[in-house]
């Protein structure tokens, strides 16, 4: 265990495999609140030793992803630092010194199975007795048999020697977790192709890197003995362990990537999975670090809303709690519309900014002023997403505006145009309005309300179907200031020319 007064050193590891997972945010929010609380490292580190499944760009995807959300790193990738290169494609030559080790010392020796073999020997036992584990050869075959095979062209694996022992972990969450002797087969832990497998690289890692505390999710927990042996197979540290409860959809599903491509094949909106959904989405990282937060840890009070550096103060390994979580995607939404409130404007609006980067909206090219009118109109609202839907019109060209069928034949058409009867009446005051403020516009609403002797909606309805092709937006004076005298009345004859 590590000493009291040693620093504390977390990592997050994530495999480049695209966007980062939700619940890999989780993941390393919980391992930099650890550092941060502590005064400690957060290091970053890339396992990219698994060619087959590594995507291009994942590494700036993911990069890009926890700088969004705010999650800095100490050490790794772009920061540098003592105990690099900090992706695991870089270190074959630091794995094959301590791979070279344990051959030698006999505590992992080489495996001469052909694919085909170990398919028969599965089969095998498949209708023995239902489940295989490895059979260990005896004898072992000698480094020398080993190294022959790989010469001659055969894809030669590595495996660990498990000890004939209990093997516990000491878990900082759960508590003590021991597996007996009996449950343990002799794991690769050096592939065909010459590279290490997860265990083998996590654990060289972990130790090199100096790494006091490992957090990862409740999944990897029976990962964590193998990790154990080959700690004490190579005279290494065995660093503090706390398994994360699992996140869960609200059905109880595992909150998979998979989840989208399902959600695609049955014709339906995917799911948010991934960090850069949420952004893409309109969420703001803020609520996402306040809400994945609450899975699993808690103050045991009913506080719910929580800074970055409020967290940081209040964490505590000891306050994460053993059940799964759920995923509420109402909650999330909740949590965002009160985080769009209450962030001052200045940081609401470089979130807005954001937003319109990422997903390449004409509101790009709108001023901060403008902008910022936007977010005052539009008070109240629960994403980006809704935010956009609102407004999304005032940059769109008066003559490429396009009518909600439904909106016309509810607002205009209904009652033998009646809808339309009132446009064109509001058209004409519009024209000999000299000062088109808001405050005006709304005078001159009221104003013919009363001469009509009908309600405000009877008269706003039409007018925002004709600006804005549907039934939603600002308040109408709001609305018609934002896109101005011209651009109003253009959209106006625009709408009246559907009757003619």
């Amino acid at each position: 265990m590590p000493a009291a007064s040693e620093t504390v050193r977390v990592r997050f590891a994530p495999s480049p495999t695209g966007y980062l997972h939700i619940g890999g945010a989780r993941t390393i929010l919980f391992n930099w609140l650890v550092a941060r609380k502590a005064g400690g490292c957060m290091v970053l580190r890339i396992e990219d030793t698994d060619q087959a499944r590594h995507v291009e760009d994942s590494v700036q995807k993911i990069l890009d992803d926890l700088r969004w959300l705010g999650l800095t790193w100490d050490e790794g990738p772009e920061a540098g630092g003592d105990y690099g290169p900090y992706f695991q494609s870089q270190r074959l030559d630091i794995y094959n010194q301590y791979m070279q080790q344990l051959l030698e010392s006999g505590r992992a020796y080489y495996a001469l199975e052909t694919p085909q073999e170990l398919n028969d020997m599965r089969e095998k036992a498949k209708k023995e007795h239902g489940g295989f584990r490895y059979p260990r050869p005896n004898p072992l075959p000698t480094i020398e048999q080993g190294q022959q095979a790989k010469q001659e062209g055969q894809r030669v694996v590595v495996r660990c020697k498990m000890p004939d022992e209990d093997i516990t972990v000491h878990d900082s969450i759960l508590g003590d977790v021991t597996l007996t002797a009996d449950q343990f087969e002799d794991f690769i832990i050096q592939k065909g192709d010459g590279y290490p497998t997860y265990h083998f690289a996590c654990v060289v890692d972990d130790a090199l890197m100096k790494i006091t505390h490992v957090l990862r999710g409740q999944e990897h927990l029976m990962n964590s003995h193998k990790h154990v042996a080959l700690q004490r197979a190579l005279g290494f540290p065995t660093p503090i362990y706390g398994h994360m409860p699992v996140i869960f959809n609200m059905d109880g599903s595992k909150m998979s990537k998979r989840d989208k491509e399902k959600a695609i094949k049955a014709g339906l909106a995917p799911p948010e999975i991934e960090v850069h959904d949420f952004r893409t989405a309109g969420f703001l990282p803020e609520a996402i670090l306040n809400f994945i937060a609450l899975l699993g840890w808690s103050t045991g009070d009913d506080k719910e809303t929580y800074t970055l550096d409020e967290l940081t103060q209040a964490f505590s390994m000891e306050r994460i709690g053993k059940t799964n979580a759920k995923f509420d995607r109402a909650k999330l939404l909740s949590f965002n519309t009160d985080w769009a409130a209450r962030l001052p404007e200045a940081k609401l609006l470089e979130r807005l900014k954001d937003y319109a980067a990422i997903n390449d909206l004409p509101m790009q090219s709108a001023n901060d002023d403008m902008l910022t009118r936007l977010l005052q109109a539009c008070a109240g609202f629960r994403t980006f997403a809704d935010l956009q839907k609102k407004i999304g019109f005032l940059f769109v060209q008066d003559q490429a505006i396009e009518y909600d069928p439904k909106a016309v034949k509810k607002v205009l058409a209904k009652n033998d145009n009646a809808g339309f009867s009132i446009l064109a009446q509001t058209q004409t005051k519009l024209e000999s309005l000299e000062h088109f403020t808001k405050a005006s516009i709304e005078a001159l609403v009221k104003d013919l309300c009363d001469s009509l002797d009908t309600k405000m909606g009877n008269i706003a309805q039409p007018i925002r179907v004709a600006v804005s092709g549907s039934t939603v937006s600002p308040s109408i004076g709001e609305t018609l200031e934002l896109l101005g005298k011209e651009r109003t009345l253009n959209r106006i004859n625009k709408c009246l020319a559907i009757l003619a």
